[in-house]
């Protein structure tokens, strides 16, 4: 990845599109959280219905400090042990920060810092979270490569960001930081 190919990832986020690009396990999708347009094409591009949610990643915890601000300082610890790195957590959104078209039929909203520098950079470049799923339809395996990307959405993608993934085998764990009950292993 080089300055521009950042830049332009960005741009096409900014502008409402939808990119490709690689995590810790697997490539994802990406959007803007805020933009139910966005949001609503990626979900039809997976045939993934908007009821299950989605997941946020993030470069660090500042970019999601308002969900951060009502948990206990056991709980924020705890994220700091788990963080940057390939483990979702489901946060309470008392305040109602995260659309419902993200968090599905939830009431808590599911986040991730990456620890992918690729993914950090994304999410410190846009100046934000973004949207990350896995890059697949619903019913197929994750894209373990570009050129799976491409076989899978061919030029209904606006943009793929290239790189090469992490070192994990398995997408992201998924806790809750309520109860603390794995709900992904």
């Amino acid at each position: 990845m080089n300055h521009w190919q950042l830049k332009e990832a960005v741009r096409c986020i900014k502008g409402g599109g939808i990119i490709a690009y690689p995590t810790e396990a697997v490539w994802g999708l990406g959007c803007d959280p805020y933009n139910r347009q966005a949001v609503q094409r990626l979900l039809d591009l997976k045939r993934r219905p908007e009821h299950k949610g989605l997941i946020l990643v993030a470069a660090d915890e500042a970019q999601i400090a308002p969900l951060l601000a009502p948990l206990s300082r056991k709980q924020r610890q705890c994220l700091s042990e788990t963080w940057p790195g390939p483990n979702t957590w489901l946060l309470p959104d008392p305040q109602g920060l995260i659309p419902h078209w993200v968090k599905g039929c939830h009431s808590q909203v599911a986040v991730r810092i990456s620890a992918h520098p690729l993914v950090q950079a994304l999410c410190r470049a846009y100046g934000g979270p973004l949207i990350s799923t896995s890059a697949n339809r619903s019913t197929s395996d994750p894209a373990r490569s570009k050129l799976k990307v491409s076989a899978y959405f061919g030029s209904s993608l606006d943009f793929i960001l290239p790189g090469e993934l992490g070192g994990s085998d398995k997408p992201s764990v998924i806790r809750n930081i309520i109860d603390m009950k794995t709900i992904r292993a």
